[in-house]
């Protein structure tokens, strides 16, 4: 028997303005944590563009078949939109509206596995969504309690395939020319994995509080090199300048 594949028809609509989003709790405390800390050191770094757009647990919408698919990822990077952004309160429609996201992000916290879901009938599963319809580029999987991040890179045939990180354990992403991986240690009073970012020389983007910190460390190093070399001077008869 010969199998066929089917056919879709895929169209970029607006959201109607009366489509009913689902108002679905976040599965998990820690992961608009999670979400926020992606984003807050892209911007520090000077790496979110102006039109570049980060949403979180924020619909995006295709139409297959003539039926509206919305799916919610926990954190996506999209690159740029066409519109402005009052246009996209409510979601986001690829191509309509702006380019393909270039990674989106699942944070794992369920036991059914609908990260990994292929359903190819309405409404179709997560991954075959981001496969099959999106083309998203990446697609990764964190699991939170472990430290375990999965990418897929999409690519022929036409598929995702599970990327191996490098040494460092990080995967590189080229549409963003930075590396994303996971790091252990605390931040907002929460000890445990987080997903981070480093440049392509391995450079570790900073948080707010980091930036502050390492400041803070920079000038405490200097006043204790200005002490010392005050103290040599006087040492030598030499009243140092104030």
């Amino acid at each position: 028997m010969l199998a066929i594949s089917p056919t879709y028809n895929i169209t970029w609509e607006k959201l109607p303005d009366d489509f009913v989003l689902p108002d679905d709790p976040v599965d998990n405390i820690n992961q608009p944590a999670l979400a926020a800390a992606l984003t807050e050191s892209l911007q520090l770094a000077g790496k979110l563009p102006g039109t570049a757009l980060t949403p979180t647990n924020y619909g995006i919408c295709a139409t297959i078949n003539g039926k509206i698919v919305v799916k919610a990822p926990d954190w996506a990077y999209i690159p740029h939109i066409t519109v402005a952004r009052s246009q996209v309160v409510r979601s986001y429609t690829p191509r309509l509206q702006g380019e393909i996201p270039a990674l989106v992000l699942e944070f794992l916290s369920d036991t059914e596995g609908g990260e990994y879901s292929v359903k190819e009938t309405y409404p179709p599963g997560k991954f075959f969504f981001y496969e099959q319809i999106l083309q998203v580029p990446n697609y990764g999987i964190f699991e939170l309690e472990a430290g375990i991040l999965e990418l897929y890179r999409f690519g022929e045939p036409k598929r995702y395939r599970l990327e191996s990180a490098n040494e460092q354990g990080r995967f590189w992403i080229p549409e963003m020319q930075l590396f994303l991986g996971v790091w252990q240690g605390n931040r907002e009073n929460r000890q445990g994995y987080w997903l981070r970012w480093w440049d392509e020389q391995g450079n570790l983007l900073l948080w707010g509080a980091e930036q502050v910190d390492r400041e803070r460390q920079r000038t405490e190093q200097e006043r204790l090199r200005a002490d010392r070399l005050a103290a040599q001077l006087r040492a030598a008869g030499i009243e140092p300048e104030v």
